[in-house]
């Protein structure tokens, strides 16, 4: 068995023995500034939904009440304590500054709808929740675009864990150099990771 196919077979095997509560809880921890992307959660959900595990809606309302929930938080925190609070504990909770700066000028270029495109942006949805709450967002309108958005954004990957799950063949017979993709991956994201996080010790 290649690595990939171990992977799938190990992540998807924890989410059918959690059920839906660890994609809610997951999906919560990946809308805030926990670095747990969605794309590593919700294509293993879709591929359940396949076996007759999970259902669309299900998947649904458990990815994006987790989202909504950590959103939520993640919105107390810019609202409550602000970029003082997020500068002092940043560092405690992996958050990376400049991200977080990168972030705050986005949702200043554009505005509230920043909420619903940033579901769709790479570490922009794991921080965009923080400008948010600092700049006082309306509530109401907060929750509508993290729902809609974050709802998007999940289904889209849990389709396409539902199509990965009904073509379990190509990924066996692609499997090895699928395998050395993941690895060179892995391997980057591991040194960006370190580097940044170095960088960002250095500096506080």
């Amino acid at each position: 068995m290649g690595l990939t196919e171990l992977l799938i077979q190990k992540i998807t095997f924890f989410i059918d023995a959690t059920g839906y509560a660890s994609v809610a809880v997951l999906m919560m921890l990946e809308s805030m500034i926990v670095p747990v992307p969605s794309e590593a959660v919700m294509p293993f959900a879709g591929c359940l939904i396949t076996t007759g595990r999970f259902t669309f809606l299900g998947v649904a309302v458990a990815s994006t009440l987790g989202s909504i929930l950590g959103s939520l938080i993640s919105y107390a925190m810019g609202y409550y304590g602000g970029r003082p609070f997020v500068t002092r504990f940043g560092k405690y909770l992996l958050l990376n500054m400049h991200d977080l700066e990168v972030t705050e000028n986005f949702f200043k270029k554009h505005g509230s709808f920043t909420i619903f495109i940033g579901r769709f942006i790479p570490v922009i949805r794991h921080l965009i929740s923080i400008p948010a709450g600092a700049g006082r967002m309306n509530l109401m309108h907060f929750i509508l675009y993290t729902t809609t958005g974050a709802c998007a954004w999940n289904m889209f990957l849990a389709w396409l864990g539902y199509h990965l799950g009904n073509h379990w063949e190509l990924i066996h017979k692609y499997s090895k150099p699928i395998d050395i993709g993941m690895v060179i991956l892995i391997l980057a994201a591991l040194i960006y990771f370190i580097k940044a996080h170095v960088k960002q010790a250095r500096t506080s």
